[in-house]
């Protein structure tokens, strides 16, 4: 039987008073799944079906309207269904359409014009460290076919396949004119840099393109939730801050991948970019957890030119919430993010440590593990 998941209640909840929930997020991160589990009543169309893609094309208002309830997954692969979704809904309060997609820009774009007022969005990240071993999670990656499949996926197989789908198929379909061996090469710049500041010449020069041709790239990758730009937070504060984005490969098992760490627990702490791929899973981490609680959270991370940092900053149910992460269990200097708190006027931060424990450091700042932090800073669904 499929694994329950925590966002199950919440996509229900949206399913009820919405009369279109589009449930986006990477390939294979389970989706369809999740649609099945916690709309069990809709009917499925799946557009990577070639009857059911047919059936919908011949005559999508027909196809729809025999039912009151439906599910259309992989939605992107037919744009112009969403002006007709728009008369299938309006033509009667009880119908209800879920729609899946793994390549966001275009489908957003189309859903948000055809059916303005009518449609709720919901991304789906990997798998919880409330699901499953955050230890586990960190090192494989966030893809239930890692973890929860049986037989499970090998991870040194699965993920060169899954790179390869997505960049040979997905992102020439959203119009990159990219080669996809430059796409790939691309990843693994941004993935050797993990968490750094963008610099699209930097990018560019080594792949023998223009900075225009990095950010067009960029958007993309982004669009099919391969990569995240983390925003610097811009405060009134007399000190000069960092203004450029950071940018991060969001899996870890695609950036162990990317960068050839081995898939053992010694192999990846022997490597040199393990602090940043800790750093990596908990940010996705605290931001999806975050997200599905409080779908107005907003997620930043803050630097003055004088190096006083925060990994990340969360603008969660009105509050702002520090945390700086940090592999191993023991606490780090506390001044900095003393001294940025101070400057932020925020009340609570968090130090994310490889521990399963939480130990108040001082007053307002704690250290623990995922699991402990998301639990005390009021995350858990």
């Amino acid at each position: 039987m499929p694994k329950e998941r925590l966002a199950t209640q919440r996509l229900r909840g949206i399913g009820r008073r919405s009369p279109a929930t589009v449930l986006l997020g990477p390939r294979q991160v389970g989706k369809s799944t999740l649609a099945r589990l916690a709309f069990p009543d809709h009917t499925f169309f799946d557009l990577e079906d070639p009857r059911d893609e047919a059936r919908v094309r011949a005559d999508p208002l027909f196809a729809l309207s025999q039912q009151t309830h439906v599910v259309v997954d992989e939605a992107q692969r037919l744009p112009a269904l969403f002006p007709i979704l728009r008369s299938y809904l309006d033509a009667n309060a009880r119908r209800r359409v879920v729609l899946l997609g793994s390549a966001s820009p275009g489908l957003v774009r189309s859903i948000s014009e055809s059916l303005t007022g009518r449609a709720v969005f919901f991304d789906l990240a990997g798998i919880s460290c409330l699901e499953e071993e955050p230890a586990r999670l960190w090192r494989l990656g966030g893809f239930p076919r890692l973890h929860w499949t049986r037989p499970r996926a090998v991870p040194e197989e699965w993920y060169p396949s899954y790179l390869r789908t997505t960049l040979e198929r997905d992102i020439p379909q959203l119009g990159l004119t990219l080669p996809p061996a430059r796409a790939r090469a691309l990843l693994t710049l941004v993935a050797n840099g993990q968490g750094s500041m963008l610099n699209l010449s930097e990018l560019g020069g080594p792949l023998g393109v223009s900075y225009h041709t990095v950010a067009a790239a960029l958007a993309v990758l982004e669009g099919v939730f391969l990569l995240r730009r983390l925003p610097p937070f811009v405060a009134n504060i007399g000190k000069r801050l960092v203004k450029s984005p950071k940018v991060y490969v969001r899996d870890t098992g695609i950036l162990h991948s990317l960068l050839g760490m081995g898939w053992t627990r010694a192999s990846q702490l022997a490597y040199p970019k393990v602090g940043a791929s800790w750093e990596t899973f908990c940010i996705e981490q605290l931001i999806s957890h975050a997200v599905l609680v409080d779908p107005a959270s907003e997620a930043f991370f803050f630097r003055t030119q004088t190096g006083i940092e925060l990994d990340l900053l969360l603008r969660f149910r009105g509050e702002l919430l520090a945390f700086e992460m940090k592999l191993g269990v023991t606490a780090r200097d506390t001044r900095p993010m003393k001294t940025a708190m101070a400057d932020l006027g925020i009340r609570r931060g968090y130090q994310v440590n490889a521990g399963e424990d939480l130990v108040a450091l001082e007053k307002g700042i704690w250290v623990g593990g995922i699991r402990q932090v998301i639990e005390a800073a009021g995350m858990r669904p």
